[in-house]
């Protein structure tokens, strides 16, 4: 490291090195089985429900889908600089998960409503509806993300909650997927129009109860240096000079095609191929109840493996797992379940371990350049996020549309062989992507703990 020393640091409280209360690192996590309410939807449901009950095509769902992703990304880097520039008496971050969560909570609701439309009017409709809807989860979202970043100033904690986070992320989406299939039918009462919408109402008041008790019982520890300059340009500049957040930008980027492929695809594997739609309510909350085993885990590894190390090791056993996916017969569901319960093992610690990364690479930048803008690294990341979502949407629609799939009908060997490919081959491939991208990054232990240390000897100046 031979970045000169910037004279500043963060305003940081004295208990922002100290242990968290487990009551306050509880109230953090759970707010992430709300944030799944609406993610575990649309990344395993909302394709189908377009395709199979709203009643577009694939090729134009997937488009509407990757168009609206893409235009939303663009939109987290401007929420991400709007809450960093939030000043309130409850801080900068904890007030968006009040202002947002009931607009948040309708916007879904107008998503999975049917319109009594024709055309290109319904098909404007499920374009705006979604843009709403993903744009208020980004308002409620990455001033989430970043709340986990000035809670404390040790990285171990941060491993911690952010462990803790997931564990609750996993058994959100568990809860959705086992359930709202029942729900759409027992709600819709034979009408699936109707059933999704209220499923989504359910959804969106429970989520919202969650992030109100975060609120509550969350604090903000650590605050930008005094008289930082604000102008968004130098966060974005400070960002792209930032290589260790460079590599996560791309790094998440490709995992999120790598998980949404399969997700994604998993309801039209089993409806198609598995001829067992049905099994849809245990596949994916069994990745989900191994994945929190694997979340928990994640605290524990990181004491003993380094998180660039343990990264690689993770991905690189994704890709195996995935591949092997594809020589399962459609009629040994055990086999498919012990592969996906074993894939949720190994990406388990992903998503903590990549967000507590995040966070390391925020106090990297104000080590660096002597600025932080915490919520703009956690937008910056999320942009690549979405953006990969919408690269596996149009991979899908792509392969979908060339094999000529047609939906609520027996598919022709070519678009069954498809479905099959979506589920093992092609995620493979981007994870060994992620493995390649994972070795440029250039932050370990060592030299996190002489950062720690550096902002911790700055903190007289500004006492």
């Amino acid at each position: 490291m031979t970045a000169a020393l910037p004279r500043t640091a963060a305003a940081v409280t004295p208990a922002a090195a100290a242990p968290l209360p487990w009551r306050e690192k509880l109230a953090y996590g759970v707010a992430d089985m709300g944030f799944n309410f609406y993610w575990t939807n649309v990344a395993t449901f909302l394709l189908i429900f377009y395709t199979d009950t709203f009643g577009i095509s694939a090729a134009a769902a997937a488009t509407m889908m990757s168009t609206i992703k893409i235009i939303n990304a663009f939109t987290d880097p401007m929420i991400g600089a709007a809450a960093d520039r939030t000043d309130s008496r409850f801080g900068k971050f904890r007030p968006w998960l009040v202002w947002m969560c009931v607009p948040l909570a309708g916007a879904a609701v107008l998503t999975y409503t049917t319109p009594g439309l024709e055309g290109d009017a319904k098909l404007a409709w499920a374009y705006g509806t979604y843009l709403l809807m993903m744009v208020c989860y980004t308002c409620v979202n990455i001033p989430y993300n970043a709340l986990s970043g000035v809670m404390s100033a040790d990285p171990q904690q941060r491993s911690t909650i952010n462990g803790l986070r997931f564990i609750f992320a996993f058994a959100g989406s568990t809860l959705v997927t086992a359930a709202t299939p029942d729900l759409v039918r027992w709600l819709g009462a034979g009408n699936d129009q109707r059933g999704w919408q209220l499923t989504m109402l359910l959804w969106g008041v429970a989520a919202s109860l969650l992030f109100v008790l975060t609120f509550f019982n969350t604090r903000e520890r650590i605050a930008p240096p005094p008289g930082q300059k604000n102008a968004v340009w130098r966060d974005v500049r400070d960002l792209a000079g930032n290589r260790p957040w460079v590599v996560l930008f791309f790094l998440a980027l490709i995992i999120m095609v790598t998980i949404t492929l399969r997700t994604a695809s998993a309801a039209y594997y089993f409806k198609y191929v598995v001829e067992r739609p049905d099994l849809m309510r245990t596949f994916v909350p069994t990745y989900m109840v191994t994945a929190a085993i694997g979340a928990a885990l994640t605290p524990l590894l990181t004491r003993f493996i380094d998180k660039k190390t343990l990264m690689i090791v993770l991905m690189s056993a994704t890709a195996v797992l995935s591949a092997a996916f594809y020589v399962v017969p459609p009629d040994q569901v055990w086999l498919m379940f012990v592969l996906q319960g074993a894939m949720g093992l190994v990406l388990g610690p992903k998503s903590p371990l990549a967000f507590s990364m995040y966070a390391d690479t925020a106090d990297y930048n104000e080590w660096r350049t002597g600025r932080r803008a915490t919520a703009m690294t956690f937008a910056a990341a999320t942009f690549s996020q979405k953006l990969g979502t919408a690269v596996a949407v149009a991979v899908i629609g792509s392969v979908f549309t060339a094999l000529g799939y047609v939906p609520n009908a027996v598919q022709a060997t070519g678009s069954r062989e498809g479905i099959v490919w979506l589920m093992s081959f092609i995620p493979a491939a981007f994870a060994v992507a992620a493995v390649a991208v994972m070795c440029f990054y250039n932050l370990n232990a060592r030299q996190l703990a002489a950062i720690q240390a550096d902002l911790a000897a700055r903190k007289p100046l500004i006492e």
